[in-house]
C-alpha cells in the first residue's frame, strides 16, 4: 500500500529573496544542495551511480535512487518526493514565504534529513542572486514545519523555531483517504486547477491542450512505478488502462489554461532544461465516476515530468463553475 506524507514548511525571508517562474526548481535544487553539502561521505564520486556508497546512502535515496538488479524501468526509480512550490514573486525582509514537500511510503524514514537540509536553505540562502544582497541569494529564516492533509486540511505540528524537538509526521494519506475524498466528487463534472506547469509527453510530443486520457495514461504508470518502489504492494484502485476510453470520451467543457515556458538550468550539467506546462483550470465532463480516484491520486503525487522540481501539481474540485469564473 502507498501512502503519501504531505509536508508544509514555513520560511522568513531575512533579506531580499526573488524567485522567479522556477521556484519549484530554485527549492529542490537548494535542498538537494543542502543535502550533498552536509550528508554527502564521498564528494569525489562523480555520481551517485558510481558511489560505491550507493546503497547505503540516504542523500542517494532521496537524489537518484537507483532500481535493483531485475527491476524493469530505467536505472532510476521515481524520486520519493515532490515539490509543491512557493509562490514566484519578491519577498521583503520580514515576509513569509512557504512552499510544500511530498514523501511517498518507505521514504518518510528519511524526514529527519530533509529537516536538516531545510535548515541547510538558511545558510546557503534561496532565489535569485541579487545585487543588493552583495550578489548572495536571499536569506531565509525556517520557522515552522507542518505535516498536512490537502484533501481535509488537517494539520499536525512537527517542528517550530526554537524548539529543539523535532516530531515525526504522522498524517499519512493511503487509499482509505483518497477514496473517501473521491466518493465527495461529483461523477459528471470535475474541475481540474493546474496549480504548476503541467509537462504530459503523449505520442512523443508535447500535450498542450487538456486532455483526460494521456493524464490517466502517464497518472497510471507513475503510481504503479511509486507503489513497487516504496510501497507494500499495489494499490486498490482501478486499471488505468482499462479506463482509458472513458478518459478519451470525456468532454473538455471550459479551457482556460495557457501554457508557461519556464527553463529550469543545471549547474552540474550546465545545460537549462524547459520545465514549462499547461497551467489554469480545465473543466470535464462526462462519465468520470471511475476516475475520481485515480485523479485524487494524481493531486498527490503529481503528475507528467519534472515533478520533483513542482511540476504537475494539480487539484480536483467538484463544483460546477461558471465560465466568467474561470
Amino acid at each position: 500500500m502507498l501512502t503519501v506524507h504531505h509536508l508544509l514548511l514555513t520560511f522568513t525571508a531575512a533579506t531580499p529573496v526573488e524567485l522567479d517562474d522556477n521556484a519549484g526548481a530554485a527549492v529542490r535544487g537548494a535542498i538537494v544542495n543542502a543535502l550533498l553539502q552536509r550528508f554527502c561521505a564521498n564528494k569525489e564520486a562523480p555520481t551517485c551511480a558510481d558511489c560505491p556508497l550507493l546503497n547505503v546512502c540516504p542523500v542517494a535515496a532521496l537524489v537518484a535512487p537507483m532500481r535493483d538488479a531485475g527491476e524493469t524501468g530505467g536505472d532510476q526509480r521515481p524520486r520519493p518526493y515532490v515539490i509543491r512550490p512557493p509562490q514566484p514573486r519578491r519577498y521583503a525582509p520580514g515576509e513569509t514565504l512557504t512552499f510544500g514537500l511530498g514523501l511517498f511510503g518507505h521514504a518518510a524514514e528519511l524526514f529527519p534529513y530533509l529537516v536538516m537540509a531545510a535548515q541547510g536553505i538558511e545558510v546557503q540562502g534561496l532565489g535569485r542572486r541579487l545585487q543588493e544582497n552583495n550578489g548572495r541569494r536571499g536569506g531565509v529564516r525556517l520557522q515552522s514545519i507542518d505535516a498536512i492533509n490537502p484533501l481535509t486540511d488537517a494539520r499536525q505540528s512537527l517542528f517550530r523555531a526554537g524548539q529543539r524537538q523535532v516530531h515525526a509526521p504522522g498524517m499519512p494519506i493511503g487509499p482509505a483517504e483518497v477514496a473517501a475524498f473521491a466518493a465527495t466528487l461529483p461523477d459528471e463534472c470535475l474541475t481540474i486547477r493546474f496549480l504548476s506547469p503541467m509537462r504530459l509527453i503523449d505520442d512523443g510530443r508535447l500535450v498542450k491542450r487538456p486532455a483526460l486520457r494521456p493524464l490517466i495514461q502517464r497518472l497510471g504508470i507513475r503510481l504503479t512505478d511509486l507503489s513497487a518502489a516504496y510501497g507494500d504492494g499495489p494499490l486498490p484502485v482501478a486499471d488505468a488502462r482499462a479506463l482509458l476510453p472513458l478518459a478519451e470520451s470525456a468532454v473538455l467543457e471550459h479551457d482556460k489554461t495557457r501554457w508557461l515556458d519556464v527553463t529550469s538550468y543545471s549547474r552540474r550539467s550546465r545545460q537549462s532544461t524547459p520545465i514549462g506546462g499547461m497551467i489554469g483550470d480545465a473543466v470535464f465532463t462526462g462519465n468520470l465516476g471511475p476516475l475520481r480516484e485515480l485523479l485524487v491520486w494524481g493531486s498527490l503525487v503529481h503528475v507528467g515530468k519534472n515533478a520533483v522540481k513542482g511540476d504537475g501539481w494539480y487539484v480536483v474540485e467538484g463544483e460546477r463553475r461558471n465560465v466568467s469564473d474561470l
